[in-house]
């Protein structure tokens, strides 16, 4: 293995008058000057440990976070352009069941699922371009399971998204699936089962792509998953039927105290005083959305999911579920000990808990080891609405203004309060039912164009085109619940959603071109993988066909999916078809005949993205 260094390399426009050596660059035309000061030459860049390769300097510094490696900086659209590392980042993850399983505030619980045996995975970790190799290992008894990495683009890799019955069957009881991504973006996501409400058991974890932000700081706090926790299983909760309960408790990184006992422990960050912190915080929850604060302190956005944004400063935040947000946090306060607060909002229309004071303690170094003494004040209520007024820092430009809805472009999302034994949710007419012994891959890879009606497929055959979906929840319902909607394989633009409003009001807003495309945002509108669709209102979002794969879209309440709120687009299917390589094929025929010859304990009794118990 050959490395060879280049020496200092300096562009011309770095030292202009005007900017200052160690201050970010303050023009994207200043970013794009932006070079790595050594550069290396690897005889190959095929995927390898990273105890192989020695890793290149970056240019990324505390004073200028804008720059990466050569070519490479915070305008680089990742869409179209990433680095190639030639390092292989490889983990393994073992799902076990345990009964009578103590939690992190003393409650026994019946079982729980486990990553590693905690209740809170291994954060996957990585850099910008790196391969990412893990090996995921069934050791649970009864329950097959699948792992998403949750909005990664997974380019090229459609049979690695883990979507079982879409893109894979099961990973069957003593079996074990290889899955393989590019990082081909940066920033902070997670990943989780999607045998749907399993992963509200425990089967869960964070994800650190390392890479250029468009704000300086000096220390990086690193992932901060909130998420809800249940005494019963998820199971239990979805087949009781009728309103899922509040969750019993709220978890900081797996940690938690519990409200009445005093069992458990507060969750501890540590900032340094008078340095800017990075916080990636994350809503891994089941079914609780978030409003986050952090008392005299404000947060300042750089990411809204996997997309960069130009800052912007808040004094507080609300998190659907799925949703993450980088956020920067600049410890300029006294020295001592403050209260990070969730709170719930929206009339309970998105998430309670019975724990009334969810917190974890953010400490100064130095300060003493006892509690705030500062509650703080509740932040206003965000009636279940996220930001869409983010600016990403590469922009895009669409036409939305002569946008009609039509049958072909419209997704309605109806609750079905007479579909069964559970809740019923149907997207374009039809609640999802996948096959877990026939995924809509196999019909792919042996050109069988016979779909079941169940999958819900929607087809796209454009080539590098906008596509628009108008997405309205239920306006001529009795109810309506806010959803928090999540695309696989590609961010969307959130082009325009309907006026806002309480969800408890249960206001009427039906999409109207004549009143509504003066809504519509053609110049960089707000871009993530999960946005909040309002309470009997509607939400019009765009992605651009550049990806082929099957791509789940569907709420991320786990138990909306598992009642079948789920569309599944098929996008570019002969191109899907002939980029598939053959050991990823073999892989697949190979896992699906384990999962065959697998005799399931319990019965598939929802929208098969569920197992019971």
């Amino acid at each position: 293995m050959k490395f060879s260094f280049g020496a200092l390399a300096v562009l011309a426009g770095i030292f202009a008058p005007g900017n200052v050596m160690g201050a970010p660059p303050k023009t994207p035309q200043q970013r794009d000057l932006l070079q790595l000061l050594e550069t290396r030459d690897i005889d190959q860049v095929e995927s390898r440990d990273v105890s192989l390769v020695k890793r290149a300097p970056t240019c990324n510094t505390p004073s200028n976070r804008a720059c990466w490696s050569t070519g490479f900086n915070i305008n680089t659209d990742f869409e179209t352009s990433w680095p190639t590392t030639g390092v292989t980042k490889t983990y393994t993850l073992t799902l076990t069941e345990v009964d009578n399983w103590t939690g992190p505030d003393g409650v026994v619980k019946r079982k729980v699922m486990l990553v590693n045996n905690n209740i809170v995975g291994p954060t996957i970790m990585a850099d910008w371009g790196d391969f990412i190799q893990i090996t995921v290992i069934n050791n649970m008894i009864s329950n097959g399971t699948s792992i998403h990495w949750h909005g990664m683009h997974m380019r090229g890799t459609n049979l690695h998204d883990g979507a079982n019955g879409v893109t894979e069957c099961p990973v069957p009881p003593g079996k074990s699936k290889v899955y393989r991504f590019h990082a081909t973006q940066h920033g902070t996501s997670w990943y989780h089962s999607h045998f749907s409400a399993q992963y509200g058991n425990g089967i869960v974890g964070s994800i650190q792509i390392n890479g250029p932000a468009s704000l300086p700081y000096d220390v990086d706090l690193g992932v901060f998953p909130i998420s809800d926790y249940y005494y019963r299983t998820a199971d239990e909760i979805i087949e009781a039927g009728g309103a899922p309960p509040p969750s019993d408790n709220i978890l900081f990184n797996g940690t938690a105290k519990h409200p009445t006992t005093g069992a458990g422990k507060w969750y501890n960050v540590t900032l340094t005083p008078g340095k800017r912190h990075r916080l990636r915080i994350i809503n891994p929850s089941a079914e609780n959305h978030y409003q986050v604060s952090l008392v005299g302190h404000k947060f300042t956005i750089i990411a809204s999911d996997l997309v960069p944004v130009n800052a912007q400063t808040v004094d507080d935040l609300f998190l659907g579920v799925g949703q993450r947000y980088d956020v920067t946090i600049d410890a300029n306060q006294s020295v001592g000990n403050y209260w990070f607060n969730v709170t719930f909002g929206g009339q309970g229309f998105c998430g309670t808990s019975r724990n009334p004071n969810p917190a974890a303690v953010f400490r100064y170094a130095g300060a003493p080891a006892t509690l705030p003494t500062n509650q703080g004040t509740p932040p206003t209520d965000h009636q279940c609405l996220d930001l869409i007024n983010l600016t990403p820092v590469v922009s895009r430009t669409i036409t939305p203004s002569t946008f009609s809805p039509t049958p072909g472009n419209t997704l309605p999302v109806v609750f079905d309060p007479a579909g069964g034994p559970i809740f019923i949710w149907k997207v374009n007419g039809t609640a999802i039912n996948v096959d877990w012994n026939k995924p809509v891959l196999e019909y792919v890879i042996t050109g069988n164009t016979s779909y079941p009606p169940a999958e819900n497929l929607v087809h796209i055959n454009q080539t590098n085109q906008w596509v628009y979906w108008l997405i309205e929840n239920d306006p001529d319902g009795l109810f309506s619940l806010p959803h928090p909607i999540h695309l696989h394989g590609h961010d969307f633009l959130i082009v325009g959603r309907s006026p806002d409003s309480p969800p408890g009001n249960q206001v009427r807003y039906k999409f109207n071109p004549a009143v509504d495309n003066g809504r519509l945002i053609s110049n960089n509108p707000g871009r993530r993988d999960v946005a909040m669709l309002p309470a009997r209102g509607w939400m019009l979002i765009a992605f651009k066909t550049d990806n082929p794969g099957a791509w789940l879209m569907h709420c991320h309440i786990a138990w909306h999916v598992s009642g079948g709120l789920s569309v599944d687009f098929l996008e570019r299917v002969t191109d899907l078809r002939n980029g598939l390589t053959t050991q990823d094929k073999n892989e697949f025929n190979q896992n699906c005949n384990d999962w065959r010859a697998h005799t399931p304990l319990y019965p598939k009794i929802d929208s098969g993205l569920r197992m019971a118990m």
